[in-house]
């Protein structure tokens, strides 16, 4: 009789579960999604109840060949894909191309690759939730409704392969409009005045002032703050009220996966991406010695601050052991989960608190072990005792005003001794950079030792980092945990925002791009309606409403505005988009447009008049013409007519043209561009001898082209690794990411369609 087949998405669980279980079971896995919408086609019958019509994804056919052999004559299959919604659609898809007359199919759940879950999982197995799917595939319905009526719009208004998002263009629009808002922005001059006194009893201390009159004071200038510098030096100070307490600090919980996102983010400085790349490397298992894959944490896309009995049972033994008496909890502390769905996966924790940082260490990267202690010491500290704080505040009273002076300190650090957030570090450190009052008295005299009045100004909301976008996204209920690490990638590969220094900002072609699609499409680009339908989704997988009614409410309108934009949105191709200039040459109105080379702008009266010149922004978001570059003088001559060489500036880079031109053509690559970084790789050029070097286009922009530009212009967008391809025999492949299958490797050529997946990216759960 066939053994069993246990199906999993990733080949790196294999090992683990065939270590687990023996030979008991055949293991194989999918490798990601099998099926998928077509390509180039939208692939939904709207007519026909948004039926989707799904096709093997290129590339795939191998690994269902290899599924359909590893079943064989077996009677039962176990779908232990990841336990989302994106899992759950693989496992539909798996047992439509296995399913054979008198085959069983169980859903299982690995909460955790560790060997009693594991066993518990295969002895209880459930059916296929139809519920579950039917949410994942309502959305990839509605993305891909958006996506392909939209693109296309996009492509004929501004340029050709963009793409908007049902998700992605709402966090564009959210950078956006915080951008707007910081070049609108108007700093108001404010003041602050802070006294320095001495009690009875040492050390002096600083106290601020807060109102007058029992009001809230406002220091608006100079003049008012030296009014009131003037009233302060001629009152006595009497301290009014002291009042101290002792409060609690509680730990916060374990990790959701939003919330590790941000803090890896913040204490690591991972990306979202690469937090969740090394989540899924801990959870589908470690090798701690020979042939002993673990899996380190439970799994990693979750809303649910949920842990186990268990659990945490295990965890408060533990921190009595290690910790001592004083930091353990009389009973285990659990956190209410706000969320009702996805409530079926725990929180991120270890899945056995005994395997220390320090112990696993040997077995760790560098990364793995910064991001899997990080784990650790929240879960850990989340069942130790609070810290105790001692706070004392004390209100002072001058004449009219009112001056307030603070101090607090440790009574007993609890759960501090093992973790602090980064906000708890920063409030810690700035505590424990004031000194502490002095034993103050009700009634008690203060000598004046001194008045600072400082001068301040407002400022504007701060520009979103990676943190604080994927909190700003997770707040309004925009996308889901999994699905924040391709948003962010995305938006930043499309060419929308850049990260500068750690922040967002939008380029010009998301100013455009955001504009069109919130001036024609401004309920659907909404964040109230994005939040909605993720509301709604949620709704579908636990059989609150249907799938068919949520599509039908949202396409009838959603047609409609598609038909209108069809005739009704501007060509920034054509017509481009006013601005406030003038042409320098025939006064006519300036528009910006977007040509092969990125946005420009353009004289309205093209084609009598060809005026066209890059632009920038100003701080307040002003368009301003940038001047073209004088050529740069060389002592360098031309090889064929033998007048002096200039550097020029192209396209690809900069360049050596003789000063001749037009009637001289000759070029000449800069030694620069022969030195740029190279990717080892040779250029596929007939009868070329250059490499593929790493350069920026003029909107910054990176891409490999030929090291003997211009003799030689062969340029790509994907980054070239030098590996051939195994199928066709190309001499390279290219680095790609997507949203679907995460970052791989390709042939440079479509039509041999090879795909070589070297990383788990995050699916939509």
């Amino acid at each position: 009789m066939s053994k069993p087949l246990l199906v999993v998405e990733s080949p790196t669980k294999i090992r683990t579960l065939q270590k687990y279980l023996g030979k008991s079971y055949n293991v194989a896995s999918t490798v990601g999604h099998l099926k998928d919408l077509p390509q180039k086609e939208m692939g939904i019958d709207v007519d026909n109840g948004f039926k989707p019509k799904y096709s093997t994804i290129p590339g795939k056919q191998k690994v269902i060949t290899a599924l359909k052999r590893s079943a064989k004559d077996a009677s039962d299959i176990y779908l232990a894909t990841d336990p989302d919604r994106e899992g759950e659609a693989i496992a539909w898809h798996t047992a439509d191309i296995l399913k054979k007359k008198g085959r069983k199919f169980y859903r299982i759940l690995f909460h955790e690759l560790t060997q009693k879950a594991i066993k518990e999982a295969i002895a209880a197995p459930s059916e296929l939730d139809r519920k579950k799917y039917d949410a994942q595939q309502t959305r990839r319905i509605l993305d891909r409704l958006v996506g392909y009526q939209i693109s296309p719009l996009l492509w004929r208004k501004v340029k050709g392969g963009l793409s908007a998002g049902r998700v992605q263009s709402v966090a564009v629009r959210i950078i956006c409009e915080r951008e707007r808002a910081i070049q609108a922005f108007e700093p108001q001059e404010y003041w602050s005045i802070t006294v320095h006194l001495e009690g009875e009893n040492p050390p002096p201390f600083a106290a601020k002032l807060v109102k007058k009159n029992n009001k809230k004071l406002s220091i608006p200038d100079a003049e008012t703050s030296q009014a009131i510098v003037k009233d302060l030096s001629e009152s006595n100070f009497t301290v009014n009220r002291v009042i101290r307490k002792t409060t609690r600090r509680n730990p916060l919980p374990p990790f959701t996966t939003s919330k590790l996102q941000q803090e890896a983010i913040r204490k690591l400085r991972f990306s979202a991406k690469k937090t969740m790349l090394i989540a899924q490397q801990l959870y589908e298992g470690i090798e701690l010695g020979p042939g002993e894959p673990v899996g380190l944490i439970t799994y990693m896309r979750t809303d649910s601050t949920r842990i186990s009995q268990e659990a945490a049972t295990e965890t408060l033994q533990f921190v009595q052991n290690t910790f001592g008496q004083e930091f353990t909890l009389d009973s285990p502390r659990f956190f209410k989960n706000r969320k009702k769905v996805q409530d079926a996966h725990e929180a991120i924790r270890p899945t056995a608190v005994a395997n220390a940082p320090e112990k696993v260490a040997p077995y760790l990267s560098k990364d793995q072990q910064a991001l899997y202690t990080l784990i650790w010491k929240r879960f850990v500290a989340s069942q130790m005792k609070e810290a105790l704080i001692n706070n004392t505040s004390v209100s002072i009273e001058a004449g009219p005003y009112l001056l307030t002076a603070s101090g607090s300190s440790v009574k007993f650090p609890g759960f501090m001794t093992l973790y602090m957030s980064v906000d708890e570090e920063i409030a810690s450190d700035s505590a424990k950079r004031k000194p502490l009052l002095p034993d103050l008295q009700q009634g008690e005299r203060l000598a004046l030792q001194q008045l600072v009045p400082k001068q301040h100004f407002t400022a504007p909301p701060p520009r979103f980092s990676e943190a604080s976008l994927v909190k700003e996204l997770e707040e309004n209920g925009i996308g889901r945990p999994s699905t924040y690490a391709a948003i962010l990638s995305t938006i930043r590969t499309k060419g929308y925002v850049e990260l500068l220094k750690g922040y967002f900002r939008p380029t010009e072609l998301g100013y455009i791009v955001n504009d069109l699609l919130v001036e024609n499409f401004p309920e659907i680009f909404g964040v109230n309606f994005t939040a909605k339908m993720e509301e709604n989704l949620d709704r579908i997988e636990t059989a609150e409403i249907n799938s068919l009614a949520v599509l039908q409410k949202f396409y009838d309108p959603f047609k409609n505005l598609v038909e209108e934009a069809t005739h009704g949105m501007l060509s920034v191709k054509g017509v481009g988009l006013h601005t406030e200039l003038s042409c320098p040459e025939c006064q006519k109105t300036l528009h910006i447009k977007v040509g092969k080379n990125g946005p420009f702008i353009a004289c309205s009266g093209y084609p009598e008049c060809s005026y066209s010149r890059d632009y920038s922004r100003d701080e307040k978001g002003q368009v301003h013409a940038i001047e073209p570059e004088v050529d740069e003088a060389t002592d360098k001559f031309c090889d064929k007519c033998g007048k002096p060489m200039v550097i020029k500036r192209g396209r690809y880079g900069s360049f050596l043209a003789c000063s001749g031109y037009p009637d001289c053509k000759y070029t000449q690559s800069l030694n620069s561009n022969r030195a740029s970084q190279t990717t080892g790789v040779k250029c596929p050029q007939k009868d070329c001898s250059g490499e593929l070097v790493e350069r920026k286009s003029k909107r910054g922009k990176i891409f490999y082209g030929c090291n003997q530009f211009p003799e030689c212009d062969f340029a790509i967008w994907d980054k070239p690794v030098s590996e051939p391809c195994p199928i066709c025999k190309a001499p390279f492949l290219i680095e790609k990411t997507t949203k679907k299958d995460g970052t791989f490797l390709a042939c440079l050529d479509k039509e041999c369609g090879y795909k070589k997946s070297i990383e788990n990216d995050d699916q939509a759960s």
